[in-house]
């Protein structure tokens, strides 16, 4: 009698990596991470093992991050057609590599690299290879990833990343976040730029001395990122209570913060956490050009951003 296989997580392969208190959890599909605690408690809110991710958690956002209005763009005389994965407001959202199996490179208790291979395709033309190392050290969690031109003409880039942070608060609204933003990028209807940036001093958007988030909806793009003499910007979330809370730092290759307090979710993680997104680029890159990144044959690209809890 034959005898029934073990079930398949839904993002297939989960590699643990561990240093000290802390815990992650990174998955086959999409280069996800999936889970990352200390001493046991969350530092992220992801999901389970029997889930898949929703709402972006944890995904790598790549060759582009966030929306490109109408999927549809022209880079160096090539037409290109995405799959409109928000039809609701006619957008493509958060590249393609989210949902690809990636392929491991490397393993050790504190670390795991994969490899992504981005193949041509009506929505994106060219060929890019990315690798993605999440390394756990003595002071927190730090990914780099490294993106090359893989094929025999020039590609156009962007990435991002989506953690949800959690404080332990039940809701975001008693939390402290800091972002050190001073100005941010308006949106329209369909959260597309409209190329508008405004300086955040003195609005209800200004969290560059860190403050309770109250009632605040935000799923806003942040720039102008005020950074440390080391060339590295600090955005935060923390209970002012209990002092818990989580750092996320980023390098000078990220330009960009999306900020979202999950307003639209479902109902169990609505407002339960702050997606803080590093991302190279704004929205709608692709088509606007703003800070994309252009890769000629066999050119490379790499950056970092990590995070570290207290």
């Amino acid at each position: 009698m034959p005898q029934r296989a073990s079930p398949i997580s839904p993002t297939g392969e989960q590699w643990v990596i561990a240093h000290g208190h802390q815990e992650a959890v990174v998955t086959e599909v999409g280069a996800t991470l999936r889970s990352y605690t200390f001493g046991g408690t969350d530092v992220v809110d992801g999901f389970g093992a029997t889930e898949w991710s929703h709402a972006g958690r944890g995904q790598v956002l790549a060759p582009w991050p966030n929306r490109l209005g109408d999927g549809r763009y022209r880079w160096r005389g090539v037409d290109a057609q995405a799959a409109l994965d928000e039809p609701a407001l006619g957008n493509a959202i958060h590249g393609l590599v989210r949902w690809l199996p990636w392929r491991l490179e490397a393993n050790a208790q504190n670390v795991v690299a994969l490899r992504c291979t981005i193949r041509p395709t009506p929505g994106y033309p060219w060929s890019l290879e990315l690798r993605c190392e999440y390394r756990l050290r003595r002071d927190g969690l730090v990914v780099t990833t490294r993106a090359a031109c893989a094929g025999e003409s020039a590609a156009p880039f962007g990435i991002g990343f989506h953690p949800y942070l959690t404080a332990g608060t039940e809701r975001v609204d008693t939390a402290s976040l800091l972002l050190p933003a001073g100005r941010r990028l308006v949106l329209d209807a369909r959260s597309l730029p409209t190329g508008e940036i405004r300086d955040v001093a003195g609005t209800e958007l200004d969290f560059t001395a860190g403050r309770i988030v109250g009632p605040t909806q935000l799923d806003t793009p942040f720039t102008d990122l005020r950074r440390g003499t080391d060339g590295i910007a600090r955005a935060g979330l923390e209970d002012p209570v209990t002092g818990r809370g989580v750092e996320l730092w980023v390098d000078d290759r990220f330009r960009y913060l999306m900020c979202f307090t999950g307003d639209t979710l479902e109902a169990e993680h609505r407002r339960r956490a702050v997606a803080i997104e590093p991302m190279t680029c704004p929205p709608d890159a692709f088509r606007s050009g703003k800070d994309l990144i252009e890769l000629e044959p066999g050119e490379s690209w790499e950056g970092s951003w990590g995070m570290r809890p207290h």
